[in-house]
């Protein structure tokens, strides 16, 4: 009996281990037609940004008692997520905000609605120069329908189509 706890206790701890080993991102792209904008949020796992922040601005760096730290790293990720139109034309993405809510980092942008709604162009780059193994998967949720993209490896511009 003793040995079948220690080996759950050790397999739990294992795979606890390898979950914190993956390195992953979600953002949900909100599509409401009846909106004049499209919404960006990009939750990271407060985890990784710790330690991505100290990669990309320094050991000093501290999420949690420094604004200007949230602020820099709400800056980069908006510096490495890009939309275009189905015309390849940019579509201008403003930085909403940056905020810690309890195990997420969650960084939130805007845009304006595209005249045209049929097909998108992104690019997702967010962490993908600190760790060659991140992924960031994007959900666009219109009103009744997901699409998911996942950005990994040398992905760049991927194009996502809500006219299937």
């Amino acid at each position: 009996m003793k040995d079948r706890l220690i080996a759950a206790l050790a397999l739990i701890w294992a795979n606890t281990a390898i979950a914190h080993q993956i390195k992953a991102a979600m953002t949900t792209v909100l599509i409401d037609p009846n909106s004049e904008q499209l919404e960006l949020m990009h939750r990271f796992y407060l985890h990784d940004t710790e330690h991505a922040v100290e990669k990309l601005f320094g050991e000093k760096a501290n999420l949690f008692q420094n604004a200007s730290d949230r602020a820099r790293f709400a800056e980069y990720v908006h510096n490495t997520v890009a939309l275009k139109d189905e015309n390849g034309r940019t579509i201008p993405l403003a930085l909403y905000s940056g905020s810690i809510d309890g195990q997420f980092f969650w960084v939130t942008q805007r845009a304006p609605m595209p005249d045209v709604l049929n097909r998108l162009q992104m690019r997702h780059d967010a962490l993908r120069d600190v760790w060659s193994e991140q992924v960031n998967m994007v959900n666009f949720k219109t009103q009744d329908t997901v699409h998911t993209l996942h950005f990994n490896g040398a992905d760049g511009w991927l194009w996502v189509n809500f006219s299937k």
